[in-house]
């Protein structure tokens, strides 16, 4: 479905990602691990479209997203929750997921869709009138994904959703995301703990300063010595 091959992406004179390839089949769950600075984010900002490459080729179902804008990416099938969540503070839970929906007109279809996310999110039911801004770090990053899923994506690129959680609300969000996934929702996902993320993945891609320089099933790489070492702290 999403296809990255041989992509360069430069800050300046910093060469920030050095030739990565990366694949992510229909129906996946594929992680890309790697330390702080690794190049995780660039990766994600590239493919949907808010950083320019330098070289390279990003394509979904055989679109060339190097070429084409962020909000026609989306319309493609492509969401992005972004790190940090970004949600909009002094707007309601129910008017971040319309923002999500910016792509129809179609009043039932957005209503039906709002059902959708308040099903897999009881929480931002009980608080759609509710400021999002006074939500907590949780219930933010559930918002996150809802919006994202409000414009009937094909594909979830999800940056560090576990950041600034508590070990519980981590097991939670993991768990919301091995259900999206289930319900056939293909998944990029970018995490700095590990552990969780190889626990949950069909496949993983380890960046490092720019460069892939592992790949395989998510079970092997849970085993792998140098990625229990460098990743897992075990």
């Amino acid at each position: 479905m999403l296809r990255v091959k041989d992509l360069n992406v430069s800050y300046g004179a910093i060469h920030a990602l050095h030739g990565v390839s990366l694949e992510v089949n229909q129906g996946e769950i594929v992680s890309l691990i790697g330390a702080n600075g690794a190049g995780k984010t660039t990766t994600l900002h590239t493919i949907s479209g808010l950083k320019k490459a330098s070289s390279g080729e990003v394509s979904l179902d055989e679109h060339n997203l190097l070429t084409t804008p962020p909000e026609k990416i989306i319309r493609l099938g492509l969401a992005h929750v972004p790190e940090g969540r970004r949600i909009f503070a002094s707007m309601t839970v129910a008017e971040n997921l319309e923002m999500g929906a910016f792509i129809y007109n179609d009043k039932a279809k957005i209503a039906e869709d709002m059902e959708n996310v308040y099903k897999h999110f009881p929480r931002l039911k009980e608080r759609y009138r509710q400021a999002a801004g006074t939500l907590s770090g949780g219930e933010q990053q559930m918002l996150a994904i809802g919006r994202a899923m409000m414009s009937r994506p094909k594909i979830l690129l999800m940056d560090e959703p576990s950041m600034g959680l508590s070990p519980l609300l981590v097991k939670e969000i993991f768990q919301i995301i091995q259900q999206l996934n289930q319900a056939g929702m293909t998944i990029l996902l970018v995490e700095q703990n590990a552990k969780m993320a190889l626990s949950i993945a069909h496949r993983a891609y380890v960046l490092e300063t720019g460069k892939i320089v592992m790949s395989g099933p998510a079970k092997d790489m849970m085993e792998d010595d140098k990625v229990r070492k460098a990743y897992l702290g075990l």
